[in-house]
């Protein structure tokens, strides 16, 4: 990687800032943003359908970038709009009946949890969390024990949670899933842009990602990966639009064959075009020397937080670009002062987000930052010097 090069075509960058919130939402190269003005400015001369006619080779190309993203292949991958629209999808086209079972586990994303538990409220479905070793890894033997006792519906991970550094056993869980045939969803809002993410190793039945985090790319951007195996078995949302099926009698439908099923027929095709952009930068540079470089910096901050008497809030032995942290009292205002003060940008989680862990972990909140392949070791040496001072 040419850590020059890839800081020249960041103008986010130019202002002098340190971006350490990729967690949240990151920031966008800049061939991102100038493919998205250039379509939008088609659009505004000649109309969004001749603009999406004209365009149709480079708005197929989503499909291609997002594919060789994740090891997969074009005919799998669904543009959404979001990481929450792609794992909602996913979740519709399960036909859930009373008394099903979902096991998920106590590190799932926040709106995962509430959506399993409106599920439980509407469809009087069970909701089962599977247990943690001491080390907060997932304790697999519970798993197995509680797919022998339940015979689950589904088996449903986030990769890497948003409220701790922890990379979920997702290819463990994945085994599991397939020697007792259970449809498995995965979360990997967080994971995807981070490291390299392959689904052939992983063997889910769905992946859902968004574009805004690590992954660089607009808002309102996100993909459904669906396996040839749910497709074949006619795996749909439970909303269909003309997107996803052909209306071929009165009272019938065909479902098209690919994953492109899973879409709307509107969307934003300049927010499309953009996130094209920035998977095709990921896939250039390379994920695996993406996620090598991530590891570097987060491991040195992790550790210099430590070393400073910071209590660091992220368990397990495989962790991720994602440091949490706390003073030694709790306190965290005055953290974001000081960050604040020093135009380092970063993100707060507090208990209702994470309501299990936190519980657990008995704090209330933490100071979140998360690096990415654009910032410098300089840049983890300089925020620690200034969290160090300010204890």
């Amino acid at each position: 990687m040419n850590i020059d090069i890839i800081r020249q075509d960041t103008r986010g960058l130019s202002d002098g800032k340190i971006f350490m919130n990729n967690a949240g939402s990151s920031l966008m190269p800049s061939i991102v943003v100038d493919s998205m003005i250039e379509y939008l400015e088609s659009e505004e001369q000649l109309g969004g359908y001749e603009t999406m006619n004209r365009k149709a080779d480079a708005l197929e190309e989503f499909y291609d970038e997002a594919a060789r993203l994740i090891n997969t292949k074009p005919s799998n991958i669904a543009f959404a709009t979001s990481a929450t629209e792609a794992y909602a999808k996913a979740l519709s086209s399960i036909v859930f009946k009373e008394g099903d079972v979902i096991i998920t586990t106590t590190d799932d994303y926040i709106s995962n949890q509430i959506t399993f538990i409106s599920l439980q409220k509407k469809l009087n479905i069970k909701i089962i969390r599977t247990k943690n070793l001491p080390d907060n890894e997932l304790d697999l033997e519970d798993l197995e024990s509680l797919i022998n006792k339940h015979n689950p519906k589904l088996i449903a991970v986030t990769h890497i949670p948003t409220n701790s550094g922890l990379i979920q056993d997702v290819e463990s869980v994945g085994k599991l899933c397939k020697q007792y045939d259970v449809l498995y969803l995965v979360d990997a809002c967080q994971s995807v842009g981070q490291l390299a993410v392959d689904v052939e190793k992983i063997g889910c039945d769905f992946l859902s990602a968004t574009g805004r985090k690590f992954m660089r790319g607009p808002r309102g951007t996100g993909f459904l990966y669906v396996s040839d195996k749910v497709l074949e078995q006619d795996y749909a949302p439970l909303l269909l639009d003309m997107r996803g099926a052909d209306w071929t009698e009165f009272d019938n439908y065909e479902l098209y064959k690919t994953a492109k099923r899973f879409e709307n027929w509107e969307v934003s095709y300049a927010s499309l075009i953009g996130f094209t952009k920035a998977l095709q930068y990921a896939n250039n540079i390379g994920m695996h020397a993406i996620e090598h470089y991530n590891k570097g910096l987060s491991e040195r901050l992790r550790e210099n937080l430590r070393s400073s008497g910071f209590s660091v809030w992220d368990w397990g032995k495989n962790l991720s670009s994602i440091i949490t942290f706390s003073a030694p009292d709790g306190d965290l205002e005055k953290i974001q002062n000081v960050l604040k003060e020093n135009n380092i940008f970063f993100s707060v989680t507090h208990k209702n987000s994470a309501l299990i862990d936190f519980t657990r972990k008995n704090i209330n909140g933490i100071v979140r930052l998360s690096p990415h392949y654009f910032n410098t070791v300089e840049e983890i040496e300089m925020v620690s010097d200034i969290l160090k001072q300010a204890l």
